[in-house]
């Protein structure tokens, strides 16, 4: 089983945010154990990434791939760090340049969203990204 993290400053305040992150938790179950840490904020969440030894940053800079450019390279991360994956996403004012030096930048896109939102883009691509791997019609 994949155990995917997903780290992010704030709490989700809109129960519709809530209830689409549970949906999509609930659908990658089957093959994915995914934890969400809500942290209260960019102390708090260096202090939580201390331990971390491979980190994924979502940070408007970071390298953009297509639904299915992301699922290869996804596939790719999870196999290179053994079925563990840590994602994070920053506060509104960004992430530290010393943070985005200790691990891989990705972009979901380079518009800018909320935290909030880009936790459920974040989540609905790599759910994609196994409805892609399986062949399903998810993705058409």
């Amino acid at each position: 089983m994949i155990k995917i993290k997903i780290y992010s400053v704030g709490k989700t305040h809109e129960p519709w945010l809530e209830e689409g992150l549970d949906m999509y938790a609930t659908r990658l179950s089957p093959w994915a154990q995914i934890e969400f840490i809500w942290l209260k904020d960019l102390a708090h969440l260096e202090k939580a990434l201390q331990n971390e030894k491979n980190i994924i940053l979502l940070d408007p800079i970071g390298h953009q791939m297509d639904s299915l450019g992301f699922a290869d390279w996804f596939y790719k991360e999870v196999e290179r760090l053994g079925s563990r994956i840590s994602f994070v996403i920053g506060p509104a004012e960004g992430l530290p340049e010393a943070m985005k030096k200790q691990g891989k930048l990705i972009s979901l896109s380079r518009m800018t969203f909320t935290h909030q939102l880009t936790r459920l883009i974040l989540i609905e691509q790599i759910f994609r990204a196994f409805e892609i791997m399986k062949g399903s019609q998810y993705h058409k």
